[in-house]
């Protein structure tokens, strides 16, 4: 029995069709930056859980290799994704940091 791999479907301020979501009002009880990203950390902490999951039950014998491979994938493209918006947050902090006051 393959082990049904759940797609990472929310990506904090990315609509499903890949375009920025709309700013909610911060009065309005909008997420704070610090849940977005907390959920963006979740998020590749379950795709992780679920590779690691796909590749036991493909050695044991339960999974096979095609479910496997397509779980590392999507951990892969998760961690990805969360270096480069980290990678993104450093270089705007260094900007802000350079600003004369």
């Amino acid at each position: 029995m393959a082990l049904p791999i759940a797609p990472v479907t929310s990506v904090p301020g990315v609509t499903s069709t890949g375009a920025p979501a709309a700013p909610k009002a911060e009065g309005a009880g909008a997420p704070g930056f610090g849940a977005s990203l907390s959920r963006l950390v979740n998020a590749v902490d379950s795709t992780s859980e679920s590779a690691n999951t796909a590749i036991d039950q493909m050695l044991d014998g339960s999974g096979d290799v095609h479910t496997a491979m397509i779980a590392l994938q999507r951990s892969e493209l998760a961690l990805q994704l969360t270096v480069q918006v980290r990678n993104k947050l450093v270089q705007a902090y260094q900007d802000i940091m350079k600003m004369p006051v």
